[in-house]
């Protein structure tokens, strides 16, 4: 089904090497999710292939994938590992931000670029305990102080994915003499910040989501990267077709999951049949079901970041990143659903995978955009609309 979605050599290219993976990183999936360990040996595969340089320019040392390309090879390689695909795609989703709209002065996009190409490894650390998700608008507690030709940063940042292995934090904090929400790069080894390993939970657990802390962190004046915008909340955000690495992560869950269910049912033969269950109407049903949906979430997401990616596309869209993201996620949901449905009470097996799947896809509901903005989003279009 995904081979439909292949339009370039190169993305042909990138999918059969990470195909190459497919085997090793299932294997330690499944061990990472008993464990809550970090999937650090299947990072550092990615790295030494290119992968993390792949959404960074040509001309800046990468391959200059697009979005459409991302998408692609995220859902590949999260229907592999899906903590692993949701922690490198926010390295990948960070680089592509950066560098299509030249967030940064030049010297910075330069120097950051040639971090990248060595394999530095990049995110944003925004949310935090007080705040909820940063896309509801809440002031950073995190602060930032100047202190001479200095700054002097205090706080702790919660959810930071990739933590275990970044190289760079790109830290938001509230500006008291500005009023605003400035952003800063911050090194590993700075000191005053260390990383608390507080990520634990039922989904993605190996995603290192830990906390954060920065304890009089100091840092030079043009380590403030991007000054930040005076207000927290209102107004009207940029488009970022780079956040599609969420839903694409969420539809190679369900890729999984629909392929497990195709295999169990055409190899379960139980006694009470002349033949495995996938003769049976009702399972017959069930993975029409899972196919459709698959064909519906899976052409939206692809539309979608196509028409980003095209200039003369790109400014119509207005709510369909958040509700691409929004339709594929709560999609995926039920196509695991209905392969549990399939595969019965095996399916709750500690050492089944459709166990993981089935809470690994739950965390999609928790990603940016939540489900009530984005619906209340397209509510206030149709409203406005209506009025001419």
């Amino acid at each position: 089904m995904l081979d439909l979605f292949i339009r370039t050599e190169v993305q042909r290219e990138w999918v059969e090497r990470l195909k190459e993976k497919k085997s090793s990183f299932m294997e330690r999936g499944v061990e990472i999710d008993l464990l809550g360990t970090f999937p650090g040996d299947n990072i550092q595969e990615l790295i030494e292939m290119g992968y993390t340089r792949s959404t960074l320019p040509v001309d800046r040392g990468g391959y200059g994938l697009r979005v459409v390309d991302m998408v692609l090879l995220q859902e590949t390689l999260a229907s592999y590992d899906a903590s692993t695909a949701l922690s490198i795609g926010w390295h990948l989703s960070v680089v592509g931000e950066l560098f299509e709209k030249q967030l940064w002065t030049s010297d910075k996009m330069t120097c950051i670029a040639e971090e990248i190409a060595k394999g530095a490894l990049l995110n944003r650390a925004a949310s935090e305990a007080q705040t909820g998700s940063p896309t509801r608008g809440g002031r950073p507690g995190t602060v930032a102080v100047r202190e001479g030709k200095n700054w002097i940063i205090t706080g702790r940042k919660v959810y930071t994915t990739l933590s275990p292995v970044l190289t760079y934090f790109l830290v938001s904090a509230w500006i008291e003499e500005t009023q605003s929400v400035g952003q800063f790069l911050l090194h590993k080894d700075v000191a005053g910040l260390r990383i608390e390993e507080t990520w634990d939970t039922m989904s993605l657990r190996g995603t290192g989501s830990h906390d954060l802390i920065l304890d009089r962190v100091r840092v030079s004046e043009d380590q403030l990267v991007e000054p930040g915008r005076r207000t927290t909340s209102g107004g009207a955000k940029p488009l970022n077709g780079w956040l599609l690495h969420i839903p694409a992560c969420y539809l190679g869950i369900a890729q999984a999951a629909r392929d497990y269910a195709v295999q169990f049912s055409t190899e379960y033969c139980p006694n009470s049949l002349n033949g495995p269950i996938s003769q049976l109407p009702n399972v017959q049903h069930l993975l029409g079901q899972i196919d459709l949906e698959l064909m519906n979430i899976r052409h939206f997401l692809y539309s979608v970041a196509e028409a980003y990616d095209d200039p003369s596309r790109r400014q119509l869209l207005k709510n369909e990143l958040g509700a691409a993201k929004h339709a594929v996620t709560n999609g995926a949901i039920s196509i695991v659903d209905q392969a549990m449905r399939v595969v019965g009470i095996r399916s709750l097996q500690r050492d089944n995978p459709l166990q993981r799947y089935y809470r690994d896809v739950r965390a999609g509901l928790h990603n940016p955009p939540m489900d009530d903005a984005v619906i209340h989003g397209i509510a206030l279009s149709a409203i406005e609309g209506a009025k001419g």
